[in-house]
């Protein structure tokens, strides 16, 4: 795509007012307020977010994962304990995860620390999931190589016959995040790149918030 395109491309962004006057105490309590509303203004997977971790050598990789819980801990998301992201999960801990509401030109960033849920948590979600997600999440050796597309339905094929009448269990291998924010921002669209950007910071004493230049 010519350079010139992409040089003339140019939203203008509104939006609410968004202030540190006017947010929630608690980023949660915010974050849940704006979740609704991008529900609410029917944006097409909301609980969306780009999750970003760093490897052992330093190295950063970003994916799209969903959303499945949030509460006063922080952010659950779940997938394979074997895959590329739980390795980068277990070497540093840490991630970002970023949600974009395009339609109500809004963003929220969140950084943290990140631990598995318990086993009764993954437990309880598995087993809440359509019938042929469970099976694919036993069947993937999820960001392994893969010999065909054959190969992986072969493997499903001969779990959908092994668990026909059986509820297939939750393996070992699959299971839940929890990111634990240390901060959050949320960032509202305004005209003339003046966007609006409040930052919750977690310390000893609880969270703080303060505005940020856009």
């Amino acid at each position: 795509m010519s350079k010139d395109l992409l040089w003339h491309r140019a939203t203008q962004y509104e939006g609410e007012r968004l202030d540190v006057a006017s947010v929630a105490d608690d980023p949660i309590v915010q974050f849940r307020t704006w979740f609704a509303a991008a529900e609410a203004a029917g944006v097409p997977d909301a609980n969306g977010m780009t999750l970003a971790t760093i490897d052992a050598d330093g190295r950063p990789h970003a994916r799209i994962v969903l959303l499945k819980e949030v509460d006063a801990r922080g952010f659950v998301f779940f997938t394979n304990y074997e895959s590329d992201k739980a390795r980068d999960l277990e070497a540093t801990a840490r991630a970002a995860l970023c949600f974009w509401w395009q339609p109500l030109h809004r963003q929220v960033r969140v950084e943290g620390t990140v631990e598995k849920v318990s086993a009764a948590e993954s437990d309880a979600y598995f087993h809440i999931r359509p019938l042929g997600s469970r099976i694919g999440a036993i069947a993937s050796p999820q960001s392994r190589p893969l010999a065909s597309r054959d190969e992986l339905e072969a493997r499903v094929a001969a779990l959908e016959v092994q668990y026909a009448s059986a509820d297939p269990p939750r393996p070992a291998w699959w299971g839940g995040y929890l990111v634990v924010p240390e901060r959050i921002e949320f960032w509202q669209g305004q005209q003339s790149r003046l966007h609006d950007r409040v930052v919750y910071t977690r310390d000893a004493a609880g969270w703080q918030r303060g505005r940020i230049a856009p």
